[in-house]
C-alpha cells in the first residue's frame, strides 16, 4: 500500500543529545497507527516532524508524499495536540467557522458539531467550556480542513467515560472512510482497541512493530493468576519453569509465561496451595511495560560492556 508518512532514517539532535535515533518508519494509507513510548523516548519529537514542525537533524520525512512543510500538503492533516487554548471573546461555532475558512474545502459546521458532540455548546463562549469540552473542540478544529491524515497526541485527556466513548466511536468511523490515524496516548487500553498498529519507541529508536496481538504475543505471552493459600511458599515461584515476570498483591499472584499450560501442570504437580486459577492473554500494557523494560536493560548493559 501506498505510505501516507515514511521516515528514512531520521535522526533529531538537541543541544548534542539525540531525542530520535536513526528512525525509519513507513505509515500505509488508511491505516490506524499507535505510536507508543515513555517520556522522554522520543515519540513526540517524532510527530512534530512529521507534522514538519520541526526538521531533522539528519534523514528525510515525507508526509503524502511531500515535504510536511508545504502549505498543500498542510492543508490535507489536521492534527490535535495537547495543549488546549482556546480564543478569547469567541463562541464555539465561531471559533469552529474561523477554521473553516482556512481551507478550501472543509467539513461542513454541522458534521463537526455532531462529530465533537458540541451542538449544544455551539453557542457558548468556547472560555466557558469545561476541560473535557475544550479537548472536543480542539478535536472539531483538527477535522476543520476534512483532513487525510490525522494526527492525536493524547486526546481523550480530561474527557468523561461518555466522551471518551462517543469520540472513540466516531474515530472508528472516520478510520473506516480511509483516513490515516496516527495516535498517542497513555491510556494502553485505548490504542489497543483502535489501532490495526502499534509502534513503540524506546530511547528514539524503533522497539517494536506490529498489530496490538503480534506485540502482546511477542512480548509476554500468558498471564497466569490465582490465590496463594496460606501453606504457599513464596520461594516456589522463583524455582518454577518459564515465568518471565512474577507479582504478588496481597495473597493473589500474577504469573507471566509463554507456556501458562506448564506452568500449570507443574504448580498441580507439585500439589501447590491455591485456589480461584485464571488463565488470560496479558494486556497490551504489560507488553509495553515487558518491552521497555528488556530495552532499557539491553541499553544499560551495552553501556556497562563498553566502559
Amino acid at each position: 500500500m501506498k505510505a501516507a508518512i515514511a521516515l528514512n532514517r531520521v535522526s533529531k539532535e538537541f543541544k548534542g543529545k539525540r531525542a530520535v535515533d536513526d528512525l525509519t518508519l513507513d505509515i500505509a494509507e488508511g491505516s490506524v497507527v499507535a505510536l507508543l513510548g515513555p517520556n522522554g523516548a522520543g515519540k513526540t519529537t517524532s510527530v512534530t516532524m512529521m507534522l514538519g514542525l520541526q526538521k531533522p537533524t539528519s534523514g528525510t520525512v515525507r508526509l503524502l508524499s511531500g515535504d510536511p512543510g508545504d502549505r498543500s500538503i498542510r492543508a490535507r492533516i489536521g492534527a490535535m495536540l495537547q495543549e488546549v487554548n482556546v480564543i478569547d471573546r469567541l463562541k464555539v461555532r465561531e471559533i469552529i467557522d474561523l477554521f473553516r475558512s482556512y481551507y478550501d474545502k472543509p467539513m461542513p459546521l454541522e458534521r463537526l458539531l455532531k462529530i465533537s458532540g458540541l451542538d449544544a455548546e455551539k453557542e457558548k463562549m468556547a472560555t466557558s467550556l469545561s476541560g473535557g469540552q475544550k479537548r472536543r473542540l480542539d478535536f472539531a478544529l483538527a477535522l476543520a480542513g476534512d483532513p487525510s491524515v490525522l494526527f492525536l497526541d493524547e486526546p481523550t485527556v480530561g474527557m468523561d467515560i461518555t466522551s471518551r466513548l462517543l469520540f472513540w466511536d466516531t474515530v472508528r468511523a472516520l478510520a473506516g472512510s480511509g483516513r490515516t490515524i496516527i495516535l498517542t496516548t497513555h491510556y494502553l487500553d485505548e490504542a489497543d482497541s483502535i489501532a490495526d498498529r502499534v509502534v513503540v519507541i524506546n530511547r528514539g529508536r524503533l522497539a517494536a512493530d506490529g498489530t496490538p496481538e503480534k506485540i502482546k504475543s511477542a512480548a509476554g505471552g500468558r498471564i497466569l493468576t490465582f490465590t496463594a493459600g496460606a501453606s504457599f511458599p513464596r520461594e516456589l515461584i522463583d524455582s518454577l519453569p518459564g515465568v518471565t515476570q512474577a507479582s504478588w498483591s496481597g495473597r493473589r499472584v500474577r504469573l507471566h509465561s509463554a507456556d501458562t499450560d506448564r506452568l500449570l501442570f507443574e504448580l498441580v504437580g507439585r500439589q501447590a496451595d491455591m485456589k480461584d486459577i485464571e488463565v488470560h492473554g496479558g494486556g497490551l500494557e504489560e507488553a509495553f511495560q515487558h518491552l521497555v523494560q528488556d530495552e532499557s536493560a539491553a541499553a544499560e548493559e551495552a553501556r556497562g560492556n563498553s566502559r
